[in-house]
């Protein structure tokens, strides 16, 4: 089999490295992987070296590791895999291999919005409740808009299920994530007034497709967007039992002995929020449209860079699936993806038509920051220089300025139930301290903040007690970052 030059090189930096003993695998795209005058040139050698060596530590046969491709002026320069995408097998990471990329879905979930929206089937200020009227009326309104930027309110459904007893290893489908959504009594915020991400809305999105269009999310996205980009390894996994050829299993270090890596399930079917298995060289077609509006026009493609503004006037860098920021002084387009063992982040540089797509199967692994050191490796002096990131203490690694006696503490010992999870939690006190029971998730210890407030180290984040006009507890409320106003309350005494 003949092999570019590239190709030699890279093998046997491989070989070097310890990698599997297969030869890394050209990427099989229907267009150019790279250009002519790139293959033979010193610097684009370096530049795959370069590259080889970020993911060296998971470029072995018993490790997971990643499939990456580098997209330079139009063309993919760069598509290789790392790392194994079974080990149980010793099937090894290539181009064409097929991942869960959890939260990159969004964008395809927004462009669907976006089509329909360019077909005058739906505008973006209609009130949700028009075509989902399951959701409940909060009395705000929540718009298409609100739910494409994450400024619906709607509680992220992980977090929530996680109160309610459910692992993330647990058979999670698309219409018990909806009935979720549609068992609320309260948002997190009035809609627009902040942004705070929402997997629950992109949900909500995907159910709106569906009704609009008259068919599967699936169906429209694959008829669409998939076929048309010619992305034939592309779907959006709407069964999780459904077998997925060349698929990755996921994987994640195992922290507590010396077993390597373990295996991390997923069943999980959210559409619109996750749930789309694809590959690099089709996320490379993908990426193309971006520039020759292919598919969708010059409408769709610039409502996909429309930020979100809120009630305030404030505009947020979320955009539709896509948050815009900047690295060493270029402008980004980029999101990023975690679900299981799966890592996963599409990053767009526009002025310099420059874009690196990596897809991991392994969850000691930070794409985003390898996806800025790859920029660095071909753009190099044509960045700015680089930004110190300051970093704010965490108010969780300070002390507890309140420290509660045993008697105290006695008082919030009881059975706490929420009539939205339809769960319970049962608080004790076990050696001095208080914690949380629950039949599924076992014991979470509560830490005291100030009078009256917990920390969880659980589910739950910020737990504050409510008392009557007699100083009787009643329940607690729940608050954390995505998933507010949660309240327990007391049964019995």
């Amino acid at each position: 089999m003949w092999l570019s030059p590239l190709t030699q090189v890279a093998a046997s930096l491989a070989l070097a490295l310890g990698s599997p003993t297969v030869a890394p695998t050209e990427a099989r795209l229907a267009i150019a992987t790279r250009p002519a005058a790139l293959s033979s040139d010193s610097a684009a050698l370096r530049r795959a070296r370069a590259v080889d060596s970020l993911f060296a530590r998971w470029h072995r046969p018993d490790s997971p590791g990643a499939s990456v491709a580098v997209i330079y002026d139009g063309e993919v320069v760069h598509a290789k895999g790392y790392g194994m995408a079974s080990l149980e097998h010793g099937v090894p990471n290539q181009p064409h291999t097929v991942f869960d990329i959890a939260s990159v879905s969004k964008q395809f979930g927004a462009f669907a919005i976006a089509l329909l929206e360019a077909d005058g089937r739906l505008a973006l200020d209609d009130d949700v409740r028009k075509y989902v009227p399951d959701l409940p009326d909060f009395g705000h309104a929540i718009t298409v808009r609100h739910l494409v930027h994450h400024t619906s309110g709607l509680r992220d459904w992980p977090g929530t299920l996680r109160m309610g007893g459910w692992s993330s290893e647990d058979v999670m489908s698309f219409e018990q994530i909806l009935r979720m959504a549609y068992s609320q009594k309260t948002l997190n915020f009035k809609p627009n007034d902040e942004h705070a991400y929402s997997n629950t809305g992109y949900n909500v999105m995907a159910e709106i497709v569906q009704r609009v269009a008259g068919k599967s999310f699936r169906q429209f996205t694959e008829e669409r967007i998939f076929r048309p980009l010619g992305m034939t390894r592309t779907h959006f996994h709407d069964d999780h039992r459904e077998v997925v050829r060349n698929m990755a299993e996921s994987y994640a270090p195992d922290r507590e002995g010396n077993r390597g890596y373990l295996h991390v399930t997923s069943n999980l079917t959210a559409l619109a929020s996750s749930s789309l298995f694809t590959t690099v060289e089709d996320l490379a077609k993908w990426v193309r449209n971006f520039e020759t509006a292919e598919v969708g026009g010059r409408r769709v493609i610039e409502a996909m860079h429309r930020r979100g503004v809120l009630n305030a006037g404030d505009t947020i860098p979320y955009a539709f699936g896509q948050s815009k920021g900047q690295y060493r002084g270029a402008e980004t387009w980029s999101h990023g993806g975690s679900w299981a063992g799966y890592r996963s982040v599409l990053t767009r540089y526009p002025a310099h038509r420059f874009a690196v797509i990596i897809l991991g199967n392994t969850a000691d692994m930070a794409p985003g920051t390898l996806a800025n050191s790859i920029a660095d490796i071909y753009l190099g002096n044509r960045l700015g220089q680089a930004v110190a990131q300051s970093r704010t203490p965490d108010p969780a690694n300070q002390a507890a300025p309140w420290h509660p006696t045993v008697a105290e503490l006695r008082e919030f010992v009881g059975e706490y139930r929420s009539d939205e999870l339809d769960t319970s939690w049962h608080i004790r006190l076990v050696d001095g301290k208080l914690v949380s029971s629950h039949f599924r998730l076992g014991d979470s210890p509560f830490l005291p903040v100030t009078k009256d407030q917990f920390r969880s180290q659980g589910p739950g984040g910020e737990l504050t007690f409510q008392r009557d006009r007699r100083g009787r507890i009643t329940g607690f409320v729940s608050n954390s970052v995505r998933i507010r106003h949660f309240l327990f309350r007391r049964v019995g005494n």
